[in-house]
Order: structure tokens, then sequence, then C-alpha cells
């Protein structure tokens, strides 16, 4: 049973059942006429925190699924990259370029095909994420496959969870394996995570 979107599970509760939470928040707050709006915004602090941190040389971004933050406006101002989710023999993601993005992978979300020209770590300045809810010491509640944790384990690259504000809450469940983030962005702007002895 999903939780009313109003009451946040209890932070013991299953990963699964947080993940259900969020996707009916999404559902009540996201509609189709304020997710434009929301994602302009989002775009628009976005730039204004990489030109500002010097961040604008290559940018990791995500194609959005339905209900996040399309960010794909950035492409126009900022070198955009992409990833590919690969499953053998470890899971884990190849970086292209974001052009090259053609088909559906299995979660839905445009992808290069396989066998496209990959690109260096070197190539990129900063990683915004997607994820269907964060917290405000840079946690991320991911979909469930653990790609991006792994990506961001050993790479040392300044990390950016993309949100609608409602989405942004006190605290959500992590693991050991869960690599914080350094910023999260929302329509209302960019903001550090807040590091406690806890969260690092």
């Amino acid at each position: 049973m999903v939780l009313p979107s109003s009451v946040l599970p209890d932070l013991a509760a299953d990963k699964t059942q947080w993940r259900d939470w969020a996707r009916e928040r999404r559902r009540e707050l996201l509609n189709a006429d304020a997710l434009p709006a929301i994602s302009a915004a989002i775009c628009a602090a976005l730039l204004d925190f990489l030109d500002e941190h010097h961040l604008t040389r290559g940018v990791l971004a995500y194609h959005a699924l339905p209900g996040e933050p399309d960010i794909s406006a950035l492409q126009d101002v900022v070198p955009l990259f992409t990833t590919r989710a690969v499953f053998r023999p470890t899971p884990s993601l190849t970086l292209h370029a974001w052009h090259s993005a053609t088909e559906r992978s299995r979660f839905g979300a445009m992808q290069p095909p396989r066998g496209s020209p990959e690109v260096p770590l070197t190539a990129i300045s900063a990683v915004l994420l997607p994820g269907l809810a964060f917290d405000v010491q840079g946690r991320r509640l991911g979909y469930g496959g653990g790609f991006y944790d792994r990506l961001l384990q050993n790479w040392d690259v300044p990390t950016i969870g993309v949100t609608p504000a409602a989405l942004l809450l006190p605290q959500v469940p992590a693991e050991a394996h869960d690599v914080p983030l350094n910023y999260v962005a929302t329509e209302v702007g960019v903001r550090a995570a807040e590091r406690t002895a806890q969260s690092s």
C-alpha cells in the first residue's frame, strides 16, 4: 500500500516503499502542465551555477523519463554527454555524445545504441543525475539499479542531483554503497549538500 504523498515513509522502511511513495508524489504534484515551467527554471539555475563554477567544458546529463525535469535545453549552451547502461559482465554506464542517444533503453530513457563511440571521463566537468527523490544531505533515491553509484565510486567530479523542490526531502534512506552528491538543483536554485557527521 502506498502512503499518501503528504506522509513520508519511515526511514527504516524498505527502499521499494520509498520508491512507490516518490512515484505517487510525483504523479500527484507534477502534472504535464507544471513540469515544463519547473524544467525551464531548473535549467536556468543550472546554467548560472555551471557558469559561475567554470563547469561548462562538458556535462554528463540524462534523457528525462516521464515525470523527470527535462534538462535537454542545456545543450544549446553547454556541451552535453549521456550514458548507456551495460549489463554484462558487470552492470555499468558508458559515456557518449548527447546526440547519439537514438534508441530506448529497457528503462524507457533514450540512450546511444550498442557500439556507439565512447568519451573518456576527462571530457566531463560535472554530472547531472536524475532520481525519484533527494535529500538536503545530497543523498539520492534512485531507481534501484546502482548504475550511477558504480560510475561515481572512484571518480572525483562535481555531482548535481536534479529534482523538483517537492521531492527534495529532509532525509531519504541510504546504504553504504550510495554515493552522496555535492549539490541538488531545483526550480528554486542549486544548493550545496549539507554535510553532517552522519552523512560524511
